[in-house]
């Protein structure tokens, strides 16, 4: 702590503002200037980095409020940043996590010749989302927020030059939300006479705001990997590297996106419950998570069904807001926290069974818990915290969700109750498949060969695993830094503890048995842990949907980019005929006219006295005919 207390007392903490947000951006810069062959040192300077940016988001989350204002671009753009209750939690949360990944990644990465490159994206982004939630003003935060698409391109790209389909499906779903965001910004700054975002509040939605908070709103759900923004998600899981996905879409832009979208509803506008722009918002985060679930039930290779899974549940954290109820509030930033730490430690074991047997294809892997025991215990933790199993800490979040889902309206507590059950239906599915029953590893992978891997690896699952029970059984600890974001608005209620509302509990808890019935059903008839929700996906009606689905025709971008082709293609065909009618047609009417005008005149003077006679004729025949 006398390290912290230094960094806070100098320079009135302001040195720890700018700090996180140029030490890791120089530091990515040193990376890039080591030999590639270096890996050590490479490695050694990535996490001293995050290590560095774990020191510094402790001493601002301890050292109380801070500001720092420099004039920058003029015309009231100064880089203004602010540390408070909220932004500090987040910036705590984002080192947090960025230092367990990054452990991670030192040791997943340690064959690939594109590491350097990807401790460069990974810093240089916790730099910019370090940024975008410490800025105080709104256009410095929308500079550092469109920064974040340059990484995310990058690191996407990186491992899969040759396909960059992904990437670019990446930018620009990502591009559109930002351009929503942009305009959102410009509205919501113009409406409130400043650009400093603890200036700006309790903005009316009539009128402009209309248009200011759903820009706004559209643009933050989208960075959070929200519906129709999200097709990106799954197709980024096959090609990128694997601690990408847990860092950044399971991660750093669902906090921000949330933080974001909370600051929005709850600082910005007057966000009220039961009002058409609370329904809005609440109609997104139930869509989101039934149709995410419904396409994770049916998923084959693990990174997948945890992408839209990742999708899934940041429906849970807008619906929670949306209801713009003090419960609600506080169970969608809760779900927040709870989402990144159990959907982290997913995508790490995951990373785990592909470092070992090269593959997450459930119909190549199975049976791995005997193994690698580690990995699978660290899995079943998680696996039941998202799955909303008590006392595991998504069980807690969830049920603040329900209880304002219902108070809200009967629908949206069935869309989540009905998203809770596919969500445990899938990963029993995923658990019996990878960890239990018949070993199964891909061609020219051996047994003896697939272990657990090293401590590096490991320790951060192991970590995640034991918030999920932590933030369960001791939820008073990460709601005591959560419930006072609401001040009054709260009215001193204390959501800690065992939910209140017993009936919810025994509802959730009858959903999560039905889906073990269904697994059960499922497995009795199939023989396979994987095959155990075909009876679902192959069911009449919803087989015909699913086809179609897994075809992309319901997939957003791919509907506009058929239609941008489509009109591509109808406009080419214009200039073609165009061009056709001035360089062919044309041309061949002048040379068919010449050509008989030719033949006709032949040189005899009979011809040309025949010619003249029709000649008077036709014009005396006119004359008659006009006079």
């Amino acid at each position: 702590m006398g390290v912290l207390s230094d960094f806070i007392n100098m320079g009135n903490g302001n040195n720890l503002l700018y700090t996180m947000i140029l030490l890791p951006a120089l530091l990515a810069g040193l990376i890039l200037a080591v030999p590639r062959l270096n890996y050590r040192l490479r490695s050694m300077i990535f996490m001293a980095a995050v290590s560095l940016n774990m020191l510094f988001a402790l001493g601002v989350f301890f050292g109380g409020d801070m500001t720092m204002l420099i004039p920058w671009a003029g015309f009231g753009v100064n880089l203004a940043l602010r540390v408070y209750d909220f932004s500090a939690l987040i910036v705590l949360a984002v080192a947090v996590f960025a230092l367990l990944v990054g452990m991670y990644s030192v040791s997943f990465l340690r064959s690939k010749d594109y590491s350097g490159r990807f401790f460069f994206y990974y810093l240089v982004t916790v730099a910019l989302v370090n940024g975008a939630v410490l800025a105080n003003n709104i256009v410095v935060m929308l500079f550092f927020w469109e920064g974040l698409l340059v990484t995310l391109f990058g690191i996407i790209i990186i491992g899969n030059r040759e396909k960059p389909k992904a990437a670019l499906k990446a930018l620009v779903l990502n591009g559109i939300g930002d351009l929503l965001l942009m305009l959102g910004v410009i509205i919501t700054a113009t409406s409130a006479g400043t650009m400093m975002m603890d200036g700006i509040s309790d903005l009316p939605i009539e009128g402009v705001g209309i248009l200011g908070f759903v820009c706004m709103m559209l643009g933050a759900a989208g960075k959070a990997g929200s519906m129709p923004f999200h097709s990106w998600i799954p197709e980024a899981a096959t090609v990128a590297p694997m601690p990408f996905m847990a860092i950044l879409p399971a991660a750093l832009e669902k906090m921000l996106g949330i933080y974001l979208l909370a600051r929005i509803a709850l600082d910005f506008y007057q966000l009220q419950p039961g009002t058409p722009f609370s329904l809005l918002v609440m109609i997104i985060g139930a869509v989101t998570i039934v149709l995410a679930v419904a396409m994770a039930l049916i998923q084959k290779d693990m990174k997948k069904l945890l992408s839209y899974h990742a999708i899934s549940q940041v429906g849970y954290m807008i619906l929670g807001i949306g209801t713009a109820l003090p419960v609600g509030v506080v169970g969608g930033l809760f779900h927040m926290i709870n989402h990144v730490i159990y959907k982290c430690c997913l995508f790490l074991t995951a990373g785990s069974i592909e470092k070992q047997t090269g593959s997450t294809d459930l119909r190549k892997v199975g049976g791995l818990g005997k193994l690698m025991p580690a990995t699978t215990v660290c899995f079943i933790i998680a696996a039941c915290a998202i799955s909303g199993v008590p006392p595991f800490n998504g069980f807690f979040s969830k049920e603040l969700v329900f209880d304002a889902a219902l108070e809200s309206g009967i629908v949206y507590y069935i869309a989540a109750v009905l998203g809770a059950f596919l969500t445990a239906a899938s990963f029993l599915k995923l658990g019996h498949a990878a960890f239990f029953g018949k070993t199964k590893l891909p061609e020219g992978v051996s047994e003896d060969k697939v272990k657990e891997n090293s401590g590096a690896m490991v320790t951060p699952m192991l970590i995640l695993a034991g918030l999920c029970i932590f933030f369960g059984v001791y939820n008073a600890v990460p709601l005591g830094q959560i419930q006072p974001l609401l001040g009054e608005a709260l009215g001193g209620h204390d959501y800690a503890g065992w939910p209140h509302s017993l009936t919810l509990v025994v509802i959730s808890v009858a959903v999560l048995l039905l889906a073990a019935v269904n697994h059960l059903i499922g497995y009795r008839l199939t023989g396979e842990g994987l095959k155990a929700v075909d009876h679902i996906h192959y069911a009449p009606g919803l087989h015909s949907v699913y086809n179609a689905a897994e075809r992309h025709y319901f997939d957003p971008y791919d509907i506009v980019m058929l239609l941008i082709n489509a009109f591509a293609w109808l406009s080419y065909g214009i200039d073609r005929a165009i061009n056709w009618i001035y360089d062919a047609a044309f041309v061949n009417v002048v040379n068919y006219v010449s050509d008989a005008a030719k033949r006709i005149n032949d040189g005899h003077s009979s011809t040309y006295m025949k010619w003249s006679f029709f000649g008077v004729a036709f014009i005396v025949f006119l004359f008659i005919i006009l006079v």
